[in-house]
């Protein structure tokens, strides 16, 4: 999921942009069917999870850490589920629609409107931005775990890793 998040990341910001031509548009079609494809991964994710508690996390950790460690998963959850909702509400918004892998067509969710369309494709950048630094920090503190801790957390998320 986490190259499927950087790769349509990384494609939103390739395509933005880009003049108008076929291999724009063919572009922004990918890139619906990635973050639709994100949504429903992140749907999966959210409902196994809810029978599947994640590990316990290391007793030593400080209570500061442990809120901040619930806060990041949170957030990253509520953004895999924003971000592609919103983008999905902008296409409809700016009238352009969301057909899944050029197979299956999605409803609009919004009735074409061009100013919400404006605002809903700010807050699709902003919450991608989010997104970014919110994985950047997660990053740095399972580093921090890793390196300086030595407290295993890394090897959870990673079982290739060694303590």
């Amino acid at each position: 999921m986490a190259l499927g998040l950087a790769g349509t990341f990384a494609l939103g910001f390739y395509m933005a942009d880009l003049s108008l031509s076929p291999t724009k548009l063919k572009l922004y079609s990918y890139h619906k069917w990635a973050g639709i494809t994100l949504l429903l991964f992140a749907l999966a994710r959210l409902a196994w999870r809810v029978g599947h508690p994640a590990p316990g996390l290391p007793e030593g950790m400080p209570a500061i850490q442990r809120l901040a460690a619930h806060a990041a998963h949170w957030v990253l959850y509520g953004l895999m589920l924003g971000i592609p909702l919103s983008g999905w509400l902008m296409s409809s918004a700016q009238g352009f629609p969301v057909v899944w892998f050029g197979l299956v067509p999605l409803p609009d969710l919004v009735a074409k409107n061009k100013e919400l369309g404006v605002v809903l494709g700010q807050i699709h950048v902003i919450l991608n931005y989010c997104l970014l630094a919110v994985v950047l920090v997660h990053i740095v503190a399972a580093l921090k775990h890793h390196f300086i801790d030595n407290d295993g957390l890394l090897g959870r998320m990673l079982p290739w890793i060694k303590r």
